[in-house]
């Protein structure tokens, strides 16, 4: 059964983003909403429309409405609906509809006020999901100019590609089943199954295999001698040149002498086309994998520094007094969405700091 305060909570939640909206809640955005002392027009004024004239700072600050402390500006305003897309934002054009959206935003510091008096804003759900938000900020702001795409050299990706040629570069390579027999008399007679009705089809071949193939190797495979090139030194020359001569999937060669009295009958199951990559044709897949390279280790050591600085204790002996519920729970029931809830940490008391 749910707490009292978590239905609360959900109730005022829900009861919010009805009325002022997704774009209010948990949507990013690389500007910081504009308070009544920013000299700059940058976050309120560049999605504006074309044309449209130049506010000045006072115009910005000028108050729309007060809830107590809280204090609703022409700049507040603005942001909230330029962050929404332009089509939605084509609907608060008239007076009429800018007067509703003020309420909406009245409505908005109302809830999260009268939350906040509840005590709410200490609760372990909103600590958690402020602190989510926190660390998303901060991570954007410790790593999306210091580190870009755009920042990776072209002597960089130059090394990279030399180094991983055969990532981007490959041979040609075949695949063949075969029957393999001894004997050149037998050879023809089962080659003229292979070639025939029977032999035209995987199941059909691989039977031919298990009746006739001498090989306990490649016949457990059902006659597959897997991919291999023209450079291939495992299988008789004479096999690998009839391989590669062979045209389409399903095509039957043989027999073909092998040496040492065995004679081989194959049919192609495959084929991968030579592959040649230049660095330019993949410059922008290696800078993205740069990057993501140089991005993971650049988080990494920022948090090792963090880390270093932070006074942290553990005691992992108490981890064998946790206890994991491993029942199964039916989705969207209990939590009012599909999906795996995400579970809270109970609230931190003074023995466990």
């Amino acid at each position: 059964m749910l707490h009292p305060r978590s239905v609360m909570l959900g109730a005022i939640c829900g009861f919010t983003l009805a009325m002022v909206g997704v774009g209010f809640w948990g949507c990013q955005h690389k500007d910081k909403e504009p308070s009544a002392d920013d000299n700059s027009q940058t976050t309120t004024s560049k999605k504006v429309a074309p044309g449209a004239p130049k506010q000045s700072k006072k115009d910005l600050q000028a108050v729309l409405a007060k809830v107590d402390d809280a204090v609703i500006t022409v700049g507040n305003f603005q942001y909230r609906i330029n962050r929404m897309s332009p089509y939605v934002r084509d609907r608060y054009t008239s007076l009429e509809t800018k007067r509703d959206f003020l309420q909406k935003l009245i409505q908005f510091e109302v809830l999260a006020k009268e939350a906040k008096r509840r005590g709410f804003d200490k609760d372990p759900t909103v600590v958690r999901t402020l602190k989510r938000a926190m660390i998303q900020k901060l991570t954007k702001d410790e790593f999306e100019n210091k580190l870009k795409p755009s920042y990776i050299t072209d002597a960089e990706l130059k090394e990279f590609y030399e180094k991983n040629k055969p990532m981007y570069t490959k041979e040609e390579r075949v695949r063949v089943s075969a029957i393999i027999l001894r004997g050149f008399g037998h050879a023809k007679q089962v080659a003229k199954q292979a070639m025939g009705p029977v032999g035209r089809t995987n199941k059909g071949f691989r039977d031919l295999v298990a009746k006739y193939s001498i090989d306990a190797g490649t016949k457990l495979r059902g006659g597959d001698l897997r991919y291999f090139t023209r450079n291939d030194k495992k299988l008789p020359r004479t096999v690998v040149e009839a391989t590669f001569k062979l045209s389409k999937t399903g095509e039957v060669a043989g027999p073909i002498n092998g040496g040492n009295g065995k004679y081989y009958i194959i049919r192609q199951t495959g084929r991968h086309r030579a592959i040649h990559k230049t660095l330019d044709q993949v410059k922008r897949q290696i800078r993205n994998r740069l990057y993501r390279q140089k991005r993971r280790e650049a988080q990494k050591n920022f948090l090792k520094q963090l880390k270093a600085k932070a006074k942290i204790v553990t005691f992992e002996q108490n981890l064998n007094k946790v206890r994991i519920d491993r029942q199964r729970r039916r989705r969207g029931r209990r939590h009012g969405f599909t999906g795996h809830a995400q579970p809270m940490p109970p609230p931190l008391t003074n023995g466990n700091k």
